[in-house]
């Protein structure tokens, strides 16, 4: 729905433009005022379902294993992702934590029938109970593969994210952002779009409910 009605909103500008081009070469006064009031009309109708689906959106927390689906282009909602392992550990190598360290394994997949699809700049931050967010650990992770690598057709991939969490860290959740660029703007003004100017998002859970592996 916020797809169509964002492209009916674009398609309404560019012939606004040209009816008022028109009405201004032949000095049509009432075509003038006919398209203004239509323009005031329709962004006073998308601005009311704009807030009316961010106010009323609701918050979700997705268990191991639950997939979430990013879109490509806003119509191809081929690409998940999805929480399958999380644990935690003191230490990394020769790094210690702050606190703990949370490693959540990802598994990247497509659903796509043909084509090759990825990720485009995914981003990981972890979400605590008052809002807080936290930076992954990129320099500890394995460089291979790719979180953008393409995923065949019905294929997937495992990569793991890590975070240095307090130890006392009440109910983490991990945020999983996808696109760059003019996508974030495009989605900032989509009805109904997770990445929408005051929409509630959807978190992956990293204890699905019980006490994570220990490493």
């Amino acid at each position: 729905m916020g797809v169509l009605l964002l492209l009916m909103t674009i398609c309404g500008l560019i012939l606004a433009g040209l009816l008022l081009a028109i009405s201004y070469s032949t000095k049509k006064e009432w075509l003038k005022y006919f398209v203004f009031g239509g323009l005031t009309t329709w962004f006073s109708f998308y601005i009311i379902i704009f807030l009316v689906s961010s106010i009323f959106s609701v918050e979700q927390t997705l268990s191991w294993n639950q997939p979430k689906e990013f879109c490509g282009f806003y119509f191809d909602c081929h690409m998940h992702a999805a929480v399958t392992n999380v644990t935690k550990s003191k230490t990394i190598g020769d790094k210690t934590a702050s606190g703990e360290f949370y490693v959540a394994t990802i598994r990247v997949s497509s659903d796509a029938k043909q084509a090759a699809l990825n990720l485009v700049s995914p981003e990981f931050e972890v979400v605590d109970a008052y809002g807080k967010r936290y930076k992954r650990e990129a320099s500890l992770e394995k460089p291979m593969p790719a979180w953008d690598q393409s995923v065949p057709a019905g294929g997937s991939f495992d990569k793991d994210v890590v975070f240095d969490l307090p130890s006392e860290i009440k109910n983490p959740r991990l945020d999983v952002r996808d696109g760059y660029g003019i996508d974030r703007v495009i989605e900032s003004v989509l009805v109904g779009d997770e990445d929408s100017l005051g929409h509630k998002r959807c978190y992956f859970k990293l204890d699905d409910g019980n006490q994570v592996a220990q490493r």
